[in-house]
């Protein structure tokens, strides 16, 4: 396994990580059904980055990998198959996976090229990738640029923008591009559940679903 300095604070906080979806739960299930609307509803899937299995436990997703075995305790308990590892290195044979999700994952990841890789090497050829985050270019992203060196989660994190995203998975082989959004308001505001539009711009939590090279 590869240094996994970056999963300190979900290993020291990984409680406070998991309660924020029940303290921001309007903001957490709107991000859901963002994930939820382009995500397959069909085949084996992984997430990277799983956390404590908040996004991939309820959208039915098997099997996750995280480096924090503290979060994976949890995933485990809300009936996943977890291993703990980092995104750039996944411990799966070769187009193992018929789809892959990333969710507020890849600002945390050292490598986001090498862990693209490795997802088109572990998906079936034709298979999807799904990548949920907060777009650095939107009034929430950049509220949390404003408050990274305060953050105890997101000091060390790399935003990104939908452009910069969209770069990366072309860079790497990822075509047929569909973009979703939601959350319009900052996050103190947020008191419903936001719906999903599409394409990118106004929401400050994007969702873009990429079909991994190759052909089925």
């Amino acid at each position: 396994m590869t240094d996994t300095h970056g999963a300190e604070p979900f290993i020291r906080h990984h409680r406070r990580y998991d309660d924020w979806f029940e303290r921001h739960r309007a903001t957490y299930l709107s991000e859901l059904l963002a994930v939820r609307a382009l995500l397959p509803w069909k085949g084996r899937g992984l997430e990277i980055g799983v956390g404590t299995g908040r996004f991939a436990s309820p959208l039915g997703v098997e099997f996750g990998i995280d480096p924090a075995a503290e979060m994976l305790d949890y995933a485990r308990a809300r009936g996943m198959r977890v291993a703990r590892a980092v995104a750039e290195a996944l411990p799966f044979a070769d187009a193992l996976f018929d789809y892959a999700l990333i969710v507020t994952t890849i600002c945390f990841i050292d490598d986001s090229r090498a862990a693209l890789q490795e997802v088109a090497r572990v998906l079936r050829p034709g298979g999807e990738l799904v990548i949920g985050f907060i777009d650095r270019e939107s009034a929430l992203g950049r509220d949390y640029l404003a408050s990274q060196a305060k953050s105890v989660f997101y000091r060390e994190a790399k935003f990104f923008s939908a452009a910069e995203v969209e770069i990366l998975l072309k860079e790497v082989g990822f075509g047929g591009l569909v973009w979703a959004q939601t959350l319009y308001t900052p996050l103190l505001q947020i008191k419903d559940i936001a719906p999903v539009s599409e394409g990118t711009g106004h929401g400050a939590f994007v969702v873009v679903r990429a079909r991994s090279p190759g052909q089925p």
